[in-house]
């Protein structure tokens, strides 16, 4: 074990991250444990992790003779496509900030280290609308001013982090008395553990308490399914532009609007991808002259990275015959004559699970991300979808409060106009689609959406995983609760009262109740849910009650109000 660490190097950086990703990939489930509410999509370990193993898998075997600015730029891009939730969101700020410190050096002392943290401080408080203290920002910013208070004392990297470690786990005690709903659960918060989680598997690699760190894990791997595109979106199209660059270039000053701009009309290609700040951009760009692509940015900085792939070579396993080759570079020529088909104005990207519920957001004229509780889409998801939908401009509905700062940041990386509707539940991007019209522009669109989400009270009935206490309830294992606007309302052990009650509190919350939509889930019978119904329509004969599959995972019923 070393004594000292005077100075961290590209190498040491490395180990680091490595060994955070990886303590933290085994402790995610003690992560999602402390989850407040009791519901079965406790996943902010998990979001987490999936941010930080996504960055992981860029950095280099060991990082010798790399500089910490070029690791940390590289774990920081992978942090900001990867971001999962609004814990992997806050996280992938934090460290774009140690990237933008730690931008052109070398190596850091303490003091540089631990102006980087304080860096991530500020960027992550920046990315959200309303800072809520409490929470993984006010650990990890005691965290950082133990860090500053260390190093400016003399100590060096190891025993500046141990310091701020001690500071970051009495912080993390201290968030029950900061945030009532963390006491009333008995439990602290859940974000502040996790990212305390990773900086001490970070640190213990340092000091060689953790050698061998698991492999970091797939996405899939690590008990989440991929989100899967569907509806237009998800059709397969003619090769017709062969080659996929991608790179980093890394300078000062980077005009990433200029270079987004140069790139949209030549060399000619599609799937253009130009994200990043003034130190540090990443380029992905379909198109058939990739050396006119590294010529034109190499102006800029140094380039990084560097990745082409013919993806016609990809595509086909084997070598297709001369016959073959003549017939399809025909069919490609005829289809390049046809005029292209005109894009649409504007089109609608939601976030949902469960298929009938996917075929439901399709027919309303939705491109469909799968996803929702416990399936956090992460940015690079939401921009892939952004780019591949066939519209100028784009409306999301994210449809889960974890998934809105995502959509927030692909917003921002986005190269097409885009639009956020703050949509929460699945039946409120539901009413929310209600007012689009593929016509008109995306703000205009979110304008229209929001208000026709409004005229909805949503209510989701499901079950709890552990024995806890919440809005004043005594909430037992598998208790079925009921939830209104996103609040528990009413816990007990049988299905058919709690949806009763929720209906009725639902009922008291509308202005004007007419139509309550019920969609059952994948676990429930359609018999079942038609005597539920049935009930819900003798115990509220003034309500037009409406019985539709939705095919969801966790929750017994979505509802709505209007």
């Amino acid at each position: 074990m070393p004594e000292t660490i005077n100075r961290l190097d590209g190498a040491l950086l490395c180990k680091f991250l490595r060994g955070g990703c990886s303590y933290l990939g085994e402790h995610k489930e003690e992560v999602n444990a402390l989850n407040v509410f009791p519901v079965p999509d406790g996943d902010t370990g998990i979001n987490m992790y999936l941010t930080v193993s996504s960055a992981a898998e860029k950095l280099p075997a060991s990082g010798e003779g790399l500089s910490v600015g070029k690791v940390a730029g590289d774990f920081s891009m992978g942090t900001l496509m990867g971001a999962r939730g609004n814990s992997g969101v806050i996280l992938s700020q934090i460290f774009r900030g140690l990237a933008v410190s730690m931008n052109g050096q070398e190596s850091l002392d303490a003091l540089g280290f631990a102006a980087a943290l304080q860096k991530g401080v500020d960027l992550s408080y920046k990315s959200v609308m309303k800072p809520v203290e409490g929470t993984i920002l006010t650990v990890f910013r005691e965290y950082a001013a133990a860090a500053e208070e260390a190093a400016r004392a003399g100590a060096d990297i190891v025993d500046m982090l141990l310091h701020a470690a001690q500071a970051g786990e009495e912080s993390l005690a201290r968030t029950p008395e900061i945030l009532p709903v963390l006491k009333e659960a008995g439990v602290v918060d859940a974000g502040g553990k996790g990212i305390l989680v990773f900086l001490a598997g970070a640190l213990a690699s340092l000091t060689g308490e953790y050698i061998q760190p698991a492999p970091v894990a797939k996405p899939a791997e690590a008990g989440k399914a991929a989100p899967v595109l569907t509806g237009a979106a998800a059709c397969d199209s003619e090769i017709e532009f062969a080659f996929c660059t991608q790179l980093l270039i890394h300078g000062e000053n980077l005009p990433l609007e200029t270079i987004r701009e140069h790139l949209s009309q030549t060399p000619p290609g599609d799937s253009l991808l130009v994200v990043g700040d003034e130190n540090i951009i990443k380029i992905h760009f379909h198109n058939n002259q990739p050396w006119k692509v590294l010529e034109y940015c190499s102006q800029f900085g140094s380039l990084h990275d560097i990745i082409i792939d013919n993806m016609r070579d990809q595509h086909h396993e084997t070598q297709i015959s001369a016959a073959e080759a003549a017939a399809a570079e025909a069919a490609a020529a005829e289809s390049a004559a046809r005029p292209a088909e005109p894009l649409a104005p504007c089109g609608v990207i939601a976030v949902c699970s469960g298929q009938e519920m996917i075929d439901l957001y399709q027919e309303l004229g939705a491109v469909v991300i799968s996803g929702g509780q416990t399936m956090n889409p992460s940015a690079e998801d939401l921009l892939r979808a952004i780019d591949e939908c066939p519209a100028e401009e784009i409306v999301i509905l994210p449809n889960n409060s974890n998934i809105i700062l995502a959509a927030d940041q692909a917003k921002q990386l986005a190269e097409k106009p885009v639009e956020v509707v703050r949509s929460k539940f699945v039946t409120q991007g539901i009413s929310a689609m209600m007012g689009f019209d593929s016509e008109q522009s995306a703000e205009k669109n979110r304008h229209a959406m929001e208000s026709a989400a409004a005229a909805t009270v949503n209510g989701e009935l499901t079950y709890a995983v552990r024995d806890t206490k919440c809005n004043g309830f005594e909430i037992k294992d598998q208790d079925v609760l009921a939830l209104l606007q996103g609040d528990i309302v009413d816990c007990g052990p049988e299905l058919a009262p709690m949806l009763l009650s929720l209906v009725g509190k639902m009922a008291e919350a509308s202005s004007q109740p007419e139509l309550l939509s019920l969609f059952y889930g994948n676990d429930m019978q359609e018999d079942e849910a038609e005597a539920l119904s049935q009930q819900v329509q003798e115990a509220f004969p003034e309500l037009d009650v409406e019985l539709r599959p939705g095919g969801q995972p966790l929750y017994y019923f979505l509802v709505s109000l209007e």
